[in-house]
């Protein structure tokens, strides 16, 4: 999250808010149709295999992130506009597969896989078109609806001990790499001239990456825990966002994870307590 000089108001929660809407239904698609969805994980979730997990995914973050500032200061803002219309391109099409499958799978529908694939290519043109080709009034709905969208095929797609460790790792994680590492720098160049990873909202950037782990932490705790335990998550998780905001009045640059996923934690242990009360 970044920003020169602003108030924080709770205005600023509301795309983030929505995209935890967004994965809390969308989790709720992955439990009704009953779908079993592969582990993402390379390593089993055991005590070692989560703690190997986690430090994968953070190295998957850290290398995209260096990549990124790399390619920007050696190849320019163009080339990293077409890998990042790659990728967004991709991760939409990809998402748009799974979720019309579960809808037809829900609705009692025997959709050809050839119907599937024309209806997600042409979710996916519209997205594109929506994030690159026209104007900012409808590029938001659509950023928050892929954040919370990958976020919980995500949560349902990583077991419990390696979820709550790849969460952790990466709050921790955030804080080096915003103030000492290559998303700090590359906020400083300025997030908005990069469409399809950030959201910009009134005066602030909200990363896809924070939305995107966000509604992994909401999905998977609606899925694994139940919607009391989820919606115990989202509370602390606008909780922190907003802490995460008070910071930005003073510093004007810092890391939207730390705050929110530590008190969603929070909350969520509180829920498990008041579960067994």
């Amino acid at each position: 999250m970044t920003e020169e000089q602003f108030k924080a108001k709770t205005v600023h929660l509301v795309p983030i808010a929505a995209s935890l809407v967004v994965a809390f239904l969308c989790g709720y698609l992955i439990l009704y149709a009953q779908v079993s969805v592969e582990a993402v994980t390379p390593f089993p979730d055991t005590e070692a295999g989560a703690f190997g997990n986690a430090l994968w995914f953070v190295a998957l973050v850290s290398v995209g992130a260096l990549f990124i500032y790399i390619s920007l200061r050696y190849f320019g803002l163009s080339f990293v506009s077409i890998l990042i219309g790659f990728a967004f391109t991709a991760a939409v099409f990809l998402l748009s597969l799974f979720y019309i499958d579960i809808i037809l799978r829900i609705i009692g529908s025997t959709g050809f896989d050839f119907e599937i694939v024309i209806l997600a290519a042409l979710l996916t043109f519209f997205a594109d078109y929506c994030i690159f080709l026209a104007k900012k009034r409808v590029y938001g709905p659509v950023i928050v609806c892929v954040g919370g969208a990958l976020g919980a095929l995500l949560g349902a797609s990583i077991p419990t001990l390696s979820a709550f460790l790849i969460l952790a790792f990466l709050a921790v994680y955030d804080v080096f790499a915003v103030f000492h590492g290559p998303v700090g720098k590359i906020a400083k160049e300025g997030l908005s001239s990069l469409r399809g990873i950030s959201l910009p909202f009134r005066e602030i950037e909200i990363g896809l990456g924070d939305l995107t782990f966000y509604a992994l932490f909401v999905a998977h705790a609606l899925i694994q825990f139940g919607p009391l335990s989820a919606i115990s998550v989202a509370v602390g998780i606008l909780f922190g966002c907003y802490l995460s905001f008070k910071m930005l009045e003073r510093k004007g640059l810092f890391p939207g994870l730390p705050f929110s996923i530590g008190l969603g934690f929070l909350f969520f242990a509180l829920s498990l307590l008041a579960s067994l009360i």
